[in-house]
């Protein structure tokens, strides 16, 4: 398989996660209809929200985890036309090959970098790990590490930070033994003992928190369904205030503070930034035209005139309309209007700008 071929096909199968607390990257392998990705990316939740490049977000149950080897599995949903993505064989991996790693750093959809094996079984936390010199960054957890051969050798799982491009990789042989373990009780939410590597779930579970097989203390009931997230202050008002405008908060949250919602054409982002304390809700709409740029700013200005908790403004080549307000303004009834405005505006906007300002459609994240 050529590079550009096995990236097409990646592209395809890589897949977005996110919780209310981190975001991460996962990959569908089709043989067992799971998404894998790493423990840390999905703790604590039973569902979690995926999105591909290709299907909208949807809620997704966690069906396995395991806090040794750092990995998790994700009930698959019923997408179409989602890759054949191979897992490669660990054994003939040598220090100095040529892989990359697939992923979704810092939320930027679809990521590759590339680089080489510096150490094919580093020992750690007493496991054997793909040292690397790829770029990888938080969010790209829980993505696949591929050699050249477009094949997954490894599961990207964390980075030395501090270091100069430190990252490492679970190799294929441990998820291949997970994947053996898991199969045979696929649909059962399961965590793997972190002693024993015994497969505990709801129905062998000693006095709910032991392993049946060797007694160490596994607690299966901290798994929290993701609407039933305990939020607090600015963050809980925000979710009250969507859930008012009929938003589905557990699609809509992007990790911690930020929230992302579909209205029309238009995406709508919504954060919370607890250092500077403000709340921005804001519609990134179209790109200004090449001519009669004058007219377009006379309207704008004209427009902003009449808006009561919305302005139009301009980013760089972006004309976005939203709101920002301190985080001690926002109460539900005015967060109500304020944000109804921004849904209500962007969708209507952007057609108009477009149709009669012909201003350039934005392109799309991908």
């Amino acid at each position: 398989m050529q590079r550009a071929e096995f990236l097409t096909q990646f592209k395809k199968g890589v897949i977005q996660i996110a919780t209310p607390n981190s975001t991460g990257t996962g990959f569908y392998l089709k043989d067992f209809d799971i998404i894998v990705s790493n423990h840390h990316v999905v703790k604590d939740f039973a569902r979690v929200t995926i999105k591909t490049q290709k299907f909208r977000k949807e809620l997704a149950e966690v069906l396995f985890v395991d806090t040794k080897y750092d990995l998790a599995f994700i009930q698959a949903p019923k997408w179409e036309e989602l890759p054949q993505l191979e897992l490669g064989n660990y054994d003939d991996l040598r220090d100095g090959d040529q892989v990359m790693a697939i992923g979704h750093p810092y939320g930027l959809n679809y990521s590759t970098s590339r680089g080489v094996v510096s150490r094919r079984d580093r020992v750690m936390k007493g496991l054997k790990y793909i040292q690397t010199d790829t770029a990888i960054n938080p969010g790209n957890s829980g993505g696949p590490l591929v050699n050249m051969q477009g094949e997954i050798i490894g599961v990207n799982t964390f980075i030395i930070r501090g270091g100069d491009n430190l990252g490492f990789a679970l190799p294929s042989i441990y998820l291949k033994e997970a994947i053996e373990q898991y199969m045979p009780q696929k649909g059962v939410y399961v965590e793997r003992c972190h002693s024993c590597s015994f497969m505990v779930n709801e129905d062998n579970i000693e006095d709910d928190k032991f392993c049946p097989n060797c007694g160490a203390e596994i607690d299966i009931s901290t798994v929290q369904v993701s609407d039933k997230v305990k939020l607090t202050g600015v963050a809980k008002t925000i979710e009250e205030i969507l859930k008012d405008l009929k938003v589905n908060v557990q699609i809509a949250r992007l990790g911690q503070n930020n929230w992302e919602v579909e209205e029309g054409s238009a995406t709508i982002k919504i954060r919370f930034n607890p250092e500077n304390l403000f709340v921005t809700c804001d519609a990134f709409l179209c790109q200004l035209p090449k001519d009669n740029i004058g007219d377009l700013y006379e309207f704008l200005l004209t427009e902003n005139k009449k808006m009561k908790y919305t302005l139009f403004s301009i980013y760089g080549n972006d004309i976005v309309i939203g709101s920002v307000f301190y985080e001690t303004d926002i109460e539900r009834t005015l967060g109500q209007k304020i944000f109804k405005s921004v849904f209500e505006e962007a969708d209507k906007y952007q057609k108009l700008l477009i149709e009669k300002f012909n201003c350039r459609p934005r392109l799309l994240e991908s």
